[in-house]
């Protein structure tokens, strides 16, 4: 596992907004619905001087929408399938648009479903605190996946 430290200031995704009280497979399912209806939001992503997306976020909050970890051991929260917009982009009827904070992270390549717990693992043992919200990312050039954990405000 390679844990690389990096630096994100606040950024904008739009996308569709779930909870962990929508039940088992929510997730998928606003992936799904953001994937069947990405053209209503294509105009707003932010994209890099190729025109390439610079990127999809699985982005999590706690129920609160304070971008805090999921409570109750990582069982309860809020999770938004999108993309990463323009900061003053306004999010369409049907779609929702957090601003995450800025941060200091932890990003590791999503390399297998222990991915998760071995970070946090990583982390007690190392005394980093976990300051907010796992973020997931996937890059649209490369089609990798990578977790992104806040380690500090910026």
């Amino acid at each position: 596992m390679k844990i690389e430290k990096c630096r994100k200031n606040a950024f904008v995704v739009i996308g569709k907004e779930g909870a962990t009280s929508d039940g088992e497979g929510f997730i998928q399912k606003l992936w799904s619905d953001a994937n069947a209806h990405f053209s209503e939001i294509q105009a707003l992503a932010k994209k890099d001087e190729n025109g390439n997306l610079v990127g999809i976020w699985g982005a999590m909050s706690d129920c609160s929408h304070s971008y805090k970890p999921w409570e109750d051991n990582f069982s309860r929260g809020l999770y938004l399938a999108g993309v990463e917009c323009i900061h003053d982009a306004e999010a369409p009827d049907g779609w929702t648009k957090w601003i995450i904070p800025g941060f200091e992270y932890i990003r590791v390549a999503s390399e297998n479903k222990n991915t998760f717990s071995e970070v946090l693992d990583y982390m007690k043992a190392n005394h980093i605190p976990l300051v907010g919200a796992v973020q997931d990312f996937s890059c649209p050039i490369t089609g990798k996946n990578y977790m992104y954990f806040p380690i500090k405000t910026i």
